[in-house]
């Protein structure tokens, strides 16, 4: 490892932002999971409200580059129609 103050400026830097995306992607699991747990209990309105706090979430790790957009809205397509088959 260099030791000059730009290197080291560099490993910080790169350690913040590990450190920021692990902390929004565990985030994004656990609004996720929460869905995932209502339509399991078959709970349809929890299961919107969840769905709704879930995909502002979940875009906005798209725009921060850790969740690739097709399959965020690939998965969120998924989970909207297993919500709508719920009754």
């Amino acid at each position: 490892m260099a030791n000059h103050l730009s290197a080291k400026t560099r490993i910080r830097r790169n350690a913040r932002r590990y450190e920021l995306n692990s902390s929004r992607l565990g985030r994004i699991r656990t609004f996720v999971k929460s869905v995932e747990t209502a339509i399991s209990e078959g709970d349809k309105p929890a299961a919107q409200e969840a769905f709704k706090a879930a995909m502002p979430e979940m875009h906005r790790g798209v725009r921060a580059g850790i969740l690739v957009k097709n399959t965020v809205a690939r998965k969120l397509s998924r989970m909207n129609s297993r919500i709508k088959a719920l009754g």
